[in-house]
């Protein structure tokens, strides 16, 4: 690369910097709101903010603030300023500059696969983090069949991850009606011929047929069974539902995270829902085996990422650390998760009218509503 030339950057790219911890320079040139609202993080990136309409006239007098001898990418809300703020820093002599193609938006998108675990039947557990927003999609993959929990509006993806693993998508699973990001399961399951499952409790408003998720409804992927046993966990939404599968894995949704647990808040129920969040969390969940390895919807953080971008905790272990466990008090917990709440996810209003069927917005409003983190935790803030 010489001075005078920029390289675009792919969000596949970036987020194997992140995960590999690799050094990265970011400037980002969105206004400062949407930047302290939602920014690119990871353990060896430097990041500053210089808004956009700051750098028309020029870069001289920022040059003493970006380093030399490493990578630097330019970002903004959906390529065209980061592109050209980059050409800027190259005709100004600096090297290795980077934009970041389609901006935060294709960074929201984004989905990397990284494989959990085996199954006991020789099958797989594979997780999707969306790295850009938090979010986190499941898929266990047995003997030429599969079966997709949470899935995201980015639907190609699992398709073609299936199809490359010679797996048939059977199922596809929601934990609940999803209040910050467009589910995918039903379109998914429609594409492909799939079982679509909801919980009923949280389906009283959709619009569209499903399979009712309760208890007592095992169901099974592959030809050796792998057990994806449903456990109704309310406190999040009055549906919430958690999965065992192979006896190994506890893919509990919104209701807990590695580093909090999940607010009973975004249906307008928070006062109704304390006493099933504190119910699942402290009994329920209790009486579980504590060698579960536990698989939630949502990272807050990007300490929450352990090695290769996994997203995973043992239960017993999470009994320890995380703060959203170790609250004594009833009266005390029932402040925590009421009171002084991170905002609500944006859009979050009309993410589930859309996840209800109630209203079919286009996939570019789809993408900006999805703009932003995630916030489905009580400590995230």
């Amino acid at each position: 690369m010489t001075d005078t030339t920029i390289e675009k950057m792919t969000a596949k790219e970036l987020t194997r910097m992140v995960l590999d911890k690799q050094d990265l320079f970011i400037l980002d040139v969105r206004n400062e709101t949407d930047f302290n609202d939602w920014k690119i993080e990871g353990d060896s990136i430097e990041i500053i903010n210089i808004p956009y309409f700051e750098l028309l006239e020029g870069v001289d007098d920022i040059l003493h603030r970006i380093p030399e001898g490493k990578k630097v990418l330019v970002v903004c809300a959906k390529e065209g300023s980061s592109k050209f703020v980059a050409e800027q820093l190259a005709e100004a002599g600096r090297g290795d500059v980077f934009y970041l193609e389609g901006g935060m938006k294709s960074w929201s998108e984004y989905l990397e696969p990284v494989k959990i675990g085996e199954l006991k039947d020789g099958g797989e557990l594979y997780q999707f983090v969306r790295i850009g927003k938090g979010c986190l999609s499941y898929m266990a993959v047995s003997n030429g069949e599969a079966a997709v929990v949470d899935a995201l509006r980015m639907t190609d993806v699992f398709e073609q991850f299936a199809k490359e693993k010679g797996a048939v998508i059977k199922h596809t699973l929601d934990t609940h009606l999803h209040a910050d990001h467009i589910s995918g399961g039903r379109k998914l399951a429609e594409t492909t011929g799939a079982t679509y499952w909801l919980p009923p409790k949280d389906a009283e408003e959709v619009t569209f047929g499903y399979e009712k998720l309760e208890e007592g409804r095992d169901m099974t992927v592959g030809n050796t069974t792998i057990r994806i046993q449903p456990v109704y966990s309310p406190g999040h939404t009055i549906g919430s539902t958690s999965f065992i599968i192979d006896d190994q894995y506890l893919l509990t949704g919104d209701i807990l995270f590695i580093e909090s647990i999940g607010r009973p808040d975004l249906a307008g129920q928070a006062e109704d829902w304390v006493s099933d969040l504190r119910e699942t969390l402290y009994n329920r969940y209790k009486s579980l085996s504590e060698n579960l390895l536990v698989l939630p919807a949502h990272f807050g953080k990007i300490t929450e990422l352990g090695e290769g971008g996994r997203v995973m905790a043992k239960l017993s272990d999470l009994y320890l650390s995380n703060p959203g466990l170790n609250i004594a008090e009833e009266t005390e917990f029932r402040r925590t998760v009421t009171e002084n709440l991170p905002p609500q996810p944006n859009a979050y209003q009309q993410i589930r009218q859309t996840n209800m069927g109630k209203i079919n917005p286009s996939e570019d409003e789809q993408r900006d509503m999805e703009i932003g983190p995630n916030r489905c935790a009580v400590h995230d803030k």
